[in-house]
């Protein structure tokens, strides 16, 4: 048993409210008591029964704190990089053309398939820790670059081994092998559906939480969406749709429908499909660096008007994004989309916890994971400002992993 004090927290924001000179007291893993420090009890039943006999008490400078972020969208299993790719991209290419030169999603898959599962390993293992060490507690990881029943089994399976491993952060795992139609299914994309909808049953017994699809122009239509996503539901896998990316392709409707845990992207969105997310209480996952890329914001203030929750995503993945940092996120969150710091932390935070479907993080509240990030900061603003706060220490249930 482990009883941990943390002292004069200068500012501590603890996703529902903002307490000055403030205090939180750890044991083992979870969080046993959190408020002003002038506040602080003498004894905590069934933790400490005298607070002066706490294992450990750390001051932490006046700085600012709070819950560990969040990232609730990666794709970080896949071999390789699409450098030159970005390149031409940036100088005009168009995504079809690129395509048809061998790039794209597809030269991923031919590099991921033909590295072997060490080296693999080592570059996921090294994405993970640069979350973590950035203060991101939190990663939804899927898979997607091996399009291959037994490649993707093995990604899942990857993931939660390395979850286990020193100096990694929490992970939700994602199965995506309905990403794009692998090449030796060309001509045969139902097949390859069916397939899918077939493999889910074993990516939940692996330890998927989650399955996605890429529901949209050129990956796969509503009809084929639904076959995927009812096929994960059915065996406990949280549904989860990547929606309106290049077009508006009723993804959202369809997230309605099946109850969806969020529709991520989002960068084409009409009026309509604000109102069915927030009748229907789909929470949205947001990606501000892709968005930026593709040159299609997010209606996102609409979308917190209308009562919609949103969550902030990095959109790690080879062609288009490779930042691990959600602090950079929230800053970008803050100047692209028009967000407040405070609506960009809480998407960061418990917005991430929602989408997960994960009530013990998120917020600094007694009985929660002691999941916490002490900021180079003394106040929230300065997410905003520096475009990447770097963490001064980050503990992941109570252990300082910095």
């Amino acid at each position: 048993m482990t009883v941990r004090l943390l002292t004069n927290i200068g500012r501590l924001w603890t996703g529902n409210e903002v307490l000055s000179n403030a205090a939180i007291l750890v044991h083992n893993d979870r969080i046993a008591w959190v408020g002003r420090a002038p506040d602080l009890p003498q004894s905590v039943p069934g933790v400490v029964d005298d607070i002066v006999d706490v294992d450990h008490v750390e001051n932490l400078g006046g700085a600012l704190v709070t819950p560990g972020l969040i990232d609730a969208h990666t794709h970080p299993v896949y071999a390789g990089n699409r450098y030159a790719e970005l390149a031409i991209r940036t100088g005009g290419s168009s995504a079809a053309s690129i395509t048809a030169a061998g790039g794209g999603v597809g030269s991923t898959v031919t590099v991921t398939r033909g590295t072997d599962p060490w080296t693999l390993c080592n570059g996921v293992r090294e994405r993970l820790r640069s979350w973590l060490l950035s203060g991101t507690t939190t990663v939804e990881a899927k898979t997607g670059y091996h399009l291959t029943r037994d490649g993707e089994l093995a990604d899942v399976r990857l993931l939660r081994e390395l979850e286990k491993e020193p100096m990694m952060p929490r992970v939700h795992v994602t199965f995506l092998a309905a990403h794009v139609v692998p090449p030796e299914y060309f001509g045969r994309q139902r097949e390859y559906v069916e397939a899918v909808g077939a493999w889910c049953a074993d990516a939940a017994a692996a330890g998927a939480d989650s399955v996605d699809v890429y529901c949209d122009e050129g990956h796969f239509t509503t009809e084929e969406s639904r076959w995927v996503l009812a096929s994960g539901r059915n065996v406990g896998l949280l549904p989860r749709i990547h929606a309106g990316l290049f077009s508006r392709r009723g993804a959202v409707q369809l997230a309605a429908e099946l109850g969806c845990a969020s529709a991520d992207g989002l960068h084409h969105m009409s009026d309509e499909d604000i109102a069915i997310m927030s009748r229907y209480g789909v929470p949205a996952v947001v990606c501000p660096a892709t968005a930026l890329q593709r040159g299609h914001v997010p209606p996102v203030r609409q979308m917190i008007k209308h009562g919609v929750q949103i969550a902030l995503g990095s959109d790690h993945n080879p062609g288009y994004c490779g930042i691990t940092s959600m602090s950079l996120v929230i800053a970008m969150a803050v100047s692209a989309f028009g967000m407040s710091v405070n609506d960009a932390l809480r998407a960061a935070t418990l917005g991430g916890a929602t989408v997960l479907g994960a009530p013990d993080r998120g917020v600094l509240a007694p009985g929660r994971l002691a999941d916490i990030v002490q900021w180079d900061a003394d106040h929230e603003g300065a997410f905003a400002w520096s475009f990447g706060l770097k963490p001064r220490r980050v503990w992941r249930g109570g252990t300082p992993v910095q």
